[in-house]
């Protein structure tokens, strides 16, 4: 995992440099500021709600994206059957080389939904936060165990600028613990934490990630179940587990009629989000 997300980390690194060098971060900041404000995250009343993910490769998948959804304007056309099926965000990923992603995916879901769009990439410069706000995006992904703690806080304090959710990603007990410490100094930033099932060494799934991990995360932000995810059941599972939102990716890419499979993982999560909490 650490080998995999040193790669991403400077290679992301290397882009901010670029981007920074084409456009200063005060003048990207104004222009982040100008752009009109993005939805904000608000959460349904079922109990139970998805993060509805874009993404055209991924190194435990291969190739995800078909021929239509390959350019911006695909992206776009994919997002809207997302939003329009009752997913609360959009989450466009944005990284290049391993997932196939870009900035011009972002801006054109961003406009072309009403529902929040979380830029989900492997963010390691507060620089990149503006570029999500100006791009449209209402939220970002920080994986809390690549950002030492005063790089954290400056990402964290950008996202408050900006008016950015923040989910905060988190694979084992020690990232839970940052992530409980990040919220004390969060600043007022809308925060979700997140549990990646995936182990980035094997690509395999741990789906009991999501049981051994509940009991240290924190009590008063809502929780994201994460990768693996894609079938009734595992909604199901992550419900009674008392996550609020499951982030789905490949499953919805690869389904035949991702409208159709997104309203079924809301029900079946939304029936058992109500089951646990009448009980």
């Amino acid at each position: 995992m650490a080998d995999f997300l040193d790669l991403m980390a400077r290679s992301s690194a290397v882009r901010a440099s670029s981007a920074r060098a084409r456009e200063p971060e005060p003048a990207l900041l104004a222009r982040a500021l100008a752009t009109p404000m993005p939805p904000a995250l608000r959460l349904s009343a079922r109990g139970f709600d998805l993060i509805a993910e874009i993404k055209r490769r991924a190194p435990s998948a291969g190739l995800l994206a078909r021929e239509e959804d390959a350019e911006p304007a695909g992206a776009a056309r994919r997002a809207r059957r997302y939003a329009q099926a009752g997913a609360a965000v959009v989450s466009v990923l944005t990284e290049p080389d391993s997932f196939g992603g870009s900035l011009e995916d972002l801006s054109a879901v961003a406009a072309g939904v009403e529902v929040p769009v979380l830029r989900k990439d492997f963010l390691v410069d507060p620089y990149q936060a503006l570029e999500a706000r100006a791009a449209g995006a209402s939220g970002v992904l920080l994986i809390v165990r690549m950002l030492p703690g005063a790089r954290l806080l400056e990402l964290l304090d950008a996202a408050r600028r900006c008016n950015l959710f923040v989910l905060l990603e988190a694979f084992d007990a020690a990232d839970v613990e940052r992530c409980r410490s990040a919220l004390a100094d969060a600043g007022g930033a809308t925060l979700l934490v997140g549990v990646n099932t995936r182990d980035l060494a094997t690509l395999a799934s741990d789906r009991g990630r999501l049981r051994d991990l509940r009991d240290r995360l924190p009590a008063d932000v809502p929780w994201v179940a994460e990768s693996g995810l894609s079938t009734d059941e595992d909604a199901r599972e992550a419900a009674r587990l008392g996550y609020r939102l499951a982030l789905i990716g490949g499953a919805l890419m690869r389904a035949g009629d991702p409208a159709k499979r997104i309203r079924e993982l809301l029900v079946a999560g939304g029936e058992e989000a109500s089951r646990c909490a009448s009980a």
